[in-house]
């Protein structure tokens, strides 16, 4: 029984090399933020190397995991890329088809800004105030129990901030930048507000609940994977506000503006000495099996995790990621070039 376990083994791993012989560009799918790094990457690997320019495809954090962890094979992708880090159960979903060896890349870091037009006021909010926008439940006006979200215009919230509508385009729930976005603001802000932090003690499920639910009135926009087009509508909406990364407002820095949170300007320095309050960590992960089979990947992975393309003066870094220390780029290009496998 054992003999013809390893023989069906063997017969499908010929048949996945002989499939994966028909692909010889490198498929890369994932999250809306790794994107331009990951394709800035991928035209200096095409440029530099004898290798096809890989193909890249934004689907999401969650999108592209779902993607990745499918399956073993030439129809499957080989890297997805993630605005933030692998759960735990899409670990067991991978391992659950066949994917037994994941190598984790931790890019650099980035940070989420909420951003509007250069034509409007700068903003400056707190956590809290952002619940209160956003939330699909809130505090009621006494604080005493929780309503859905009654707000609809900035200075209800605050008479300080502008008598306008809410209106904010963000990523879907399939986003990185959302569950970031819903983890750093939303849940840090929820107990703020003694009617919520109440719950923790009587009901930790209705509690999680009101910390991570996202209204669904309108005031909230599910703007798609596409950051770029968040960009274009805020240009012809002025009074609207965007979630997205610290790069996509680096490179529209003529058009756009970040909103201080808690006095603080999303800047790459604010970023990178950890002072801005809203910032993550990015990566990708590599599908282990499919280094050596379909060309090219573990060349990839050095030309991502070179100092020219990740370093302190690497060209991401030009593009808005904010670089690692030195120490922590070494240990990832290492982990990188070894193939060291994930664990959880």
């Amino acid at each position: 029984m054992m003999k013809k376990t390893l023989a069906v083994a063997a017969l499908m791993s010929v048949a996945f090399a002989g499939a994966a012989e028909a692909r010889d560009q490198i498929r890369i799918v994932g999250s809306s933020t790794v994107f331009p790094f990951a394709t800035a990457v991928a035209e200096e690997f095409g440029k530099t190397t004898s290798f096809k320019t890989p193909v890249i495809e934004s689907t999401g954090s969650g999108g592209g995991l779902k993607l990745f962890c499918a399956g073993v094979g030439e129809q499957h992708p080989d890297i997805t890329n993630a605005s933030r880090r692998i759960k735990k159960s899409e670990v067991e979903t991978c391992a659950k088809n066949g994917i037994s060896e994941v190598t984790e890349v931790k890019v650099g870091f980035d940070g989420i800004v909420l951003s509007n037009s250069n034509a409007a006021p700068q903003l400056d909010l707190t956590k809290e105030q952002i619940f209160l926008a956003l939330a699909k439940t809130v505090p009621s006006k006494d604080g005493q129990s929780l309503v859905d979200n009654f707000y609809t215009t900035w200075s209800e919230i605050d008479p300080s901030l502008p008598d306008v509508k809410i209106e904010v385009l963000g990523p879907p729930p399939t986003s990185g930048t959302r569950d970031a976005f819903t983890e750093l603001v939303l849940e840090e802000a929820c107990d703020e507000f003694p009617a919520i932090a109440a719950l923790k003690d009587t009901n930790k499920d209705q509690h999680k609940a009101v910390c991570a639910g996202v209204r669904e009135d309108g005031a909230y926009v599910e703007a798609g994977e596409n950051d770029n087009l968040i960009v274009q509508k805020l240009e012809a909406n002025h009074d609207a506000l965007g979630i997205f990364g610290f790069s996509f407002l680096d490179q529209n820095g003529d058009k756009l503006q970040g909103s201080l949170i808690g006095g603080v300007a999303p800047t790459f320095e604010a970023i990178s000495a950890g002072d801005y309050p809203v910032s993550r960590s990015l990566f990708f992960y590599v599908k282990n099996a499919h280094v050596g089979t379909i060309p090219g990947i573990k060349e990839y992975l050095a030309e991502f995790t070179s100092e020219k393309a990740f370093g302190d003066e690497g060209y991401l870094a030009d593009r808005g990621l904010i670089p690692m220390d030195a120490a922590e780029r070494e240990a990832v290009r290492n982990a990188a070039m070894n193939l060291s496998p994930l664990s959880m």
